[in-house]
């Protein structure tokens, strides 16, 4: 990589820290929510892609083979020829880091069953350091060959670890999610940071800091609306702080905070949210992902879940 601002496992010391000679004086991390949003449609259409496009989460897709014995992977081409049957654009699968090859020869698979290559989804480790370092370049290597394919989104979970991070691996972290976010950019890659329920531990500690550390043009946000709502927060007040930073969606639905088996009426007002993205214009690239847990009631097969999903993000979203 071009630049380092963080440690890596040489010792080197990152936030000025006392008594190490050579450290780089540390920046202000602290920067507005907000900034950087004047030009936010245009910030964050990804290069490859046209929007509005519809997507499926391939997690909940494993949950149902798990159910039936049979393993995902092994049926991937059977799933992507689904989707495209019921009229998604695209399947976000998980980035594969280790072969970044891999990631093409998916976007192949993808293509040939008549679907785009769009997003992946990806984790690590980026609050400690030098291994934060190591979890950038990887993801960095991976994302430029993805965008080969014409993938042009990256949605990133930081690990959680059991615990609330202190100020200081906060603190790493928003610079590893800065550093990461220009990473990709530079590939044609945009970046929208994703959570889940650890992260909006203590009024969303972690959620705002991963924000508020990072300027928009940097840091993006892959809004899982039904996560969001779990941990917390209201949506509607989330799309007002953070909307003008939105890069995809994930969409679920729930009934009694139970996920439900399909997108359709729930805890969330979906028809609000749909009408906030019209209304500030925010990008359009919205992936279900109809993930199941205790006390789902499951009473059809994914293929009917899905392209009754499919049926209401076209009703609801007008997509």
């Amino acid at each position: 990589m071009n630049r380092r601002r963080f440690l890596t496992q040489s010792g080197v010391a990152l936030l000025g820290a006392a008594g190490l000679q050579g450290a780089e004086p540390a920046k202000s991390k602290i920067v507005d929510a907000n900034a950087d949003t004047a030009k936010k449609k245009d910030a964050y259409v990804p290069p490859h892609l046209v929007e509005p496009l519809v997507g499926s989460q391939l997690y909940g897709w494993g949950q149902y083979y798990d159910r039936s014995g049979r393993k995902m992977s092994e049926h991937l081409d059977e799933v992507f020829r689904a989707l495209h049957d019921i009229g998604y654009d695209y399947a976000e699968a998980t980035l594969d880091v280790a072969n970044p090859d891999n990631n093409l020869r998916l976007a192949e698979r993808m293509t040939k069953a008549g679907l785009k290559p769009v997003s992946f989804y990806t984790g690590g480790a980026v609050h400690v350091l030098g291994k934060a370092t190591e979890t950038v370049e990887r993801i960095g290597t991976a994302a430029r060959v993805a965008a080969k394919a014409g993938f042009g989104i990256v949605n990133f979970n930081p690990d959680p670890i059991g615990r609330d991070k202190s100020d200081k691996e906060l603190e790493i972290q928003a610079e590893a999610l800065r550093e990461l976010g220009e990473e990709l950019a530079s590939g044609g890659i945009r970046l929208g940071i994703h959570h889940h329920t650890p992260e909006l531990r203590n009024d969303g500690r972690e959620f705002h800091s991963n924000f508020s550390r990072c300027a928009g043009s940097q840091v993006g946000f892959c809004y899982d609306v039904h996560w969001v709502f779990r941990g917390g927060i209201a949506p509607a007040d989330c799309l007002r702080q953070y909307g003008s930073r939105v890069v995809s969606w994930h969409l679920r639905q729930s009934r009694e905070r139970i996920w439900w088996e399909d997108l359709d009426t729930g805890d969330l007002d979906y028809r609000a949210i749909a009408a906030y993205a019209v209304e500030h214009q925010l990008p359009r690239f919205y992936t279900v992902e109809l993930a199941l847990e205790n006390g789902t009631r499951v009473t059809r097969d994914a293929m009917a879940n899905h392209q009754r999903s499919r049926e209401y993000v076209r009703t609801v979203f007008g997509v």
